[in-house]
């Protein structure tokens, strides 16, 4: 239950969501730092 909605959550997030990872972490500001790590997290979880 827990995995399927996480990748749910993923799928929306590629559709919606800005993608960061070209960028370098350190340059970015603190609210795309936020979303990174969110993004992040959320795959993680998919993934487990």
């Amino acid at each position: 239950m827990k995995k399927a909605f996480f990748r749910l959550l993923n799928k929306v997030n590629k559709a919606a969501l800005p993608k960061l990872s070209d960028k370098d972490p350190a340059t970015l500001s603190k609210w795309q730092q936020g979303l990174l790590a969110y993004r992040y997290y959320v795959l993680t979880q998919s993934l487990d």
